[in-house]
């Protein structure tokens, strides 16, 4: 049984906007850490925090070229973390 992997090739063009997209992220969680959002602050850093981990998992790390079930083992392993993360949130909260 052979197995082939397919070549895939993603441009220099596309890890630089890929860069500049992180950078402008990181930016904007400095921003946003700076402004009292009160019980929100928290999530906006998260949500900014998991656009970049899509990024990076995306480009980087190239899960956009890894088969679907590979991605979907990936995908189970962050809602479970949201979910452990979530839960810890919440025990906090109402202490």
């Amino acid at each position: 049984m052979e197995h082939h992997q397919a070549e895939h090739s993603v441009g220099y063009g596309t890890y630089v906007l890929v860069w500049l997209g992180l950078l402008v992220f990181t930016g904007l969680t400095v921003s946003v850490s700076g402004i009292n959002l009160e019980a929100l602050t928290v999530t906006v850093a998260l949500l900014i925090a998991g656009f970049k981990t899509f990024l990076v998992m995306n480009y980087f790390m190239h899960l956009k070229f890894e088969p679907i079930l590979f991605r979907l083992m990936v995908f189970v392993v962050i809602i479970t973390f949201a979910i452990f993360l979530s839960l810890t949130f919440l025990d906090v909260l109402f202490r």
